[in-house]
Parts: structure tokens; sequence; C-alpha cells
């Protein structure tokens, strides 16, 4: 596979994904084979990769300040795969699909949104509405927002209509921080992932814990056991019922000896994601 370190990888089929690395390249991975091919390039690592079902397209985030589309039915190569590249304002940090709609975070805080079927411009180009830099951006299973962590302990919850009303709706909480002493340490926030069926999302920090959120009624609704080191990376399975956790020094306090990387996964129950009903106020 990648010479260098892989910085993401995404399903195609059950029988075949991509990733993305640190040599600048995008490759596709047939897993019963173990056949690899280079599906493409770009002109520095390539940080995020998603497949779009609506598009049947690629889509890779670099620091090279590009988001590329691949078409990975074309012969290998970046001539005949490669279906548009599109300039970002800095270096791409995370990007997020659902249905058409493409959510872009880079460096200097900036977010473009993209109609897939029509990528010549964003829709909408906005700044995060946190003060510090962007680590994860992922859309909301609906499709009606998308929720963006930071290095500074916070997630915003953001919505796509620009409607007074529909803005009104966004909020940003703190997570992922102690307090002792009266001091506060703050961790990074990594990693969101949403659940498939219930809309809950996880969030994973440098604090080693994964919390679960249930985003309507805005409260925390499960956190698991604190793990050995920082979590990296998070997703849920397809039908909600498993939880997969990268934990893996993210170097947020430079070189130091650091527990072994390590992939865990687990069983989710539903109580852990499930949102809880709202109380009825009690007669009068």
């Amino acid at each position: 596979m990648h010479p260098g370190a892989v910085l993401d990888c995404c399903f195609h089929d059950d029988s075949s994904g991509f990733s993305a690395g640190a040599d600048h390249t995008v490759r596709r991975l047939v897993f019963s084979s173990s056949k690899e091919d280079v599906l493409g390039r770009h002109d520095g690592p390539v940080r995020c990769v998603e497949y779009s079902y609506a598009a049947g397209q690629v889509i890779t985030g670099s620091w090279d300040k590009t988001v590329k589309c691949w078409d990975p039915r074309g012969v290998s190569g970046p001539e005949r795969t490669l279906v548009g590249t599109y300039a970002q304002p800095e270096r791409v940090y995370s990007l997020s699909l659902v249905g058409n709609r493409l959510v872009v975070a880079t460096a200097g805080r900036h977010v473009n949104i993209y109609d897939l079927r029509n990528m010549s411009q964003p829709e909408q180009k906005r700044d995060s509405s946190l003060k510090y830099q962007t680590r994860c951006v992922r859309c909301f299973p609906n499709g009606t927002g998308y929720a963006l962590s930071s290095v500074e302990g916070r997630v915003s919850m953001e919505f796509f209509d620009l409607s007074e009303s529909a803005q009104s709706k966004k909020y940003a909480f703190k997570c992922h921080r102690k307090s002792e002493a009266g001091r506060d340490t703050v961790y990074p926030v990594n990693a969101i992932a949403f659940h498939p069926i219930y809309g809950t999302f996880a969030t994973g920090g440098c604090d080693g814990f994964v919390n679960v959120w249930d985003g309507i009624n805005k409260k925390r609704l499960y956190q698991y056991s604190k793990y050995a080191s920082s979590i990296a990376a998070l997703s849920f399975s397809k039908d909600g019922h498993l939880l997969a956790v990268a934990s893996s020094y993210t170097y947020e306090e430079g070189e130091k000896t650091h527990e072994p990387d390590a992939i865990f996964i687990r069983t989710v129950n539903e109580v852990e994601v499930k949102p809880k009903p709202k109380a009825l106020a009690a007669p009068q």
C-alpha cells in the first residue's frame, strides 16, 4: 500500500475501498485479492477521502489546497480518472458528504459548501463559528446541516438553510475538557461520527474519551471508559450496531512516549445512542 502514512480511508462497496496518503496518492484496494492500484495523485498529502454514492465519484481533499473528484470506473491513472480539480482557500483538513452536498473545511477556519451536480463554485462560503482551528466536519444524516469541531474543545451545530429561522437554531457547546483545582484543561476534538439510525453523534478527543450526544435535545447521552491515548477517528457501522474507535496519539503535546496505536470495535447498545424522550410537564 502507501509507502507513507495513511491519512484516511473509506469503503466503495463490500468488496473494495479507497485510501488517502501522505505520499500524495489516492489508492483503491480490492479486499479479496489485495490487488491495489493508484486512482490518482495530488501535489501534497491527501488528508481525506469519501465516496459519493449520489455522484458515483471519489472525493479527496489535500494539503495542496484542492479538492479533486475521481471516477473510479476509469482506467488507473490520474489523466483517465480525474473528473475535476477545485481550488480551496487553504489546506483541506476535513470533508463530508450527504446526498449531493459536500462540505469542505480548511485551514484558516474556512468552510465551503458545494452541490456535487455543479462544482464550478461553492453554493456557500462560510467561516467557522468557532474561533480556533478546525479538526473535523460531519454532515447531519438528515441533510439539514453539519457538525464541526475544533482544537479548543468545542463543537458547533450548523444549518445549510440561510433563513433567519433556520440560522437561529445553530449553537456551539463545550466538550472534552477537564477541570481541576479551578483550572480548565481543553482538549482538541478530533473526530465526529453520526449514528445512522438515531442521528445522535459521537465525538472523540485528545482526552481519550468518546462521548455520545443528542444534538436536538442538547444533552450528553453516554461516555465510554477512557482510552489509553487520544481518539484520532470514529466510525459507526452502516446498521449502527458497531463503533470503530481509533486510539492514537496525535502529537498535540509534541514528541513524547505514548501508548501503541490501536483500533477497537465496540458493540453499541441502544441505551448509549437512542435519544431519551422529553419528560412531560406535570399536570397543574
